[in-house]
């Protein structure tokens, strides 16, 4: 199964150099996977981010999802990534329906096989507010977007459909343990890990 896999932005001077040839059109940009839009800079809580990779999440066969991480400084490792003191952002466009509450579950099965049980457990009242939170959806249809933004000082803002849910999840592990999902040791897709890192399959 091939993965798209997008590397971080170019350099300032590499970046110059491709506007000469125009390879590419602008500074600011927009990049496409599997026909789903993704800026390549966003601004969360005041700070510019950029989009260090992206790519999508196959089941079996089938494209499920997209997904596109957001940092202030590119790296290529999961503890480059989640070290970084400064806000983050993932991304996710739904590639097909699926039922929210599933996904849910999912996830939070996700996070509890990237983590020890001591440390999950301290998360679970967490988890279950974001496991109802999807299944108050019902249905996430194709094209449908949802966010998750790390804002130190606030927490996890979880943005489904362009709307905020709730309050902020405070805990600065529960954002980690979510992005373990794509992240850590099982990931739920290694292509869409390695993707998101920038590296080459």
């Amino acid at each position: 199964m091939k993965h798209l896999i997008l590397r971080s932005p170019l350099s300032r001077t590499a970046l110059a150099g491709a506007l000469v040839f125009s390879a590419l059109p602008a500074l600011s940009a927009t990049v496409e996977v599997a026909g789903v839009k993704l800026e390549d800079r966003v601004t969360v809580a005041g700070k510019p981010l950029v989009l260090n990779g992206a790519g999508i999440r196959y089941k079996a066969v089938f494209k499920v999802y997209t997904a596109g991480l957001y940092v202030e400084k590119p790296a290529n490792t999961p503890d480059g990534l989640l070290d970084q003191p400064g806000p983050k952002r993932m991304t996710i466009t739904m590639l097909r329906d699926i039922d929210s509450a599933e996904l849910g579950k999912l996830f939070s099965r996700g996070m509890e096989d990237n983590m020890e049980k001591g440390s999950f457990a301290k998360l679970i009242p967490g988890v279950m507010r974001m496991s109802q939170v999807f299944s108050n959806h019902k249905v996430l249809k194709t094209g449908e977007t949802f966010v998750l933004d790390w804002i130190p000082g606030t927490g996890t803002v979880l943005t489904v459909k362009g709307n905020v849910e709730g309050e902020p999840f405070k805990e600065e592990a529960f954002f980690e343990a979510l992005m373990r999902i794509w992240l850590g040791p099982k990931p739920a897709d290694w292509g869409l890990k390695e993707a998101l890192l920038g590296g080459k399959k």
